[in-house]
């Protein structure tokens, strides 16, 4: 089980409102704004996401988000795209992982490769 996760990025004014716009349909809301870095409270109200101005990060992250359905990831991905994130695999079934693993892909400005997921069959 994932605990928290944090992303460094280079600027965390241009950072907070692309992931502010990709998570909200994941259920998630900004609940900490530390001015430098910024926490996000997951639909089970725990602070599991936090993001984080560092600098030019030497590395991309991976990051994926449990969505509860595909209509979820589906919303992910537009969300994300609309916020200026760059595609990084459009929302379908990677059954290399498993039959019902149904994911979508987006880089955020920094390069972090960020992902919704759902492993429940679809309808």
């Amino acid at each position: 089980m994932l605990d928290h996760a944090g992303l460094n990025v280079r600027d965390i004014a241009d950072a907070r409102p692309f992931y502010e716009a990709a998570l909200a349909p994941l259920g998630y809301t900004l609940g900490f704004d530390g001015g430098s870095y910024v926490g996000f409270r997951s639909p089970e109200g725990e602070f599991d996401f936090w993001v984080a101005e560092r600098g030019e990060p030497s590395t991309g992250t991976h990051v994926a988000f449990r969505a509860p359905d595909r209509a979820a990831v589906d919303a992910f991905h537009q969300a994300a795209l609309a916020a200026g994130g760059t595609g990084n695999g459009a929302p379908g079934v990677r059954a290399e992982y498993h039959e019902h693993y149904y994911g979508a892909y987006v880089l955020d400005a920094a390069g972090n490769n960020v992902e919704a997921v759902c492993h429940q069959p679809g309808e």
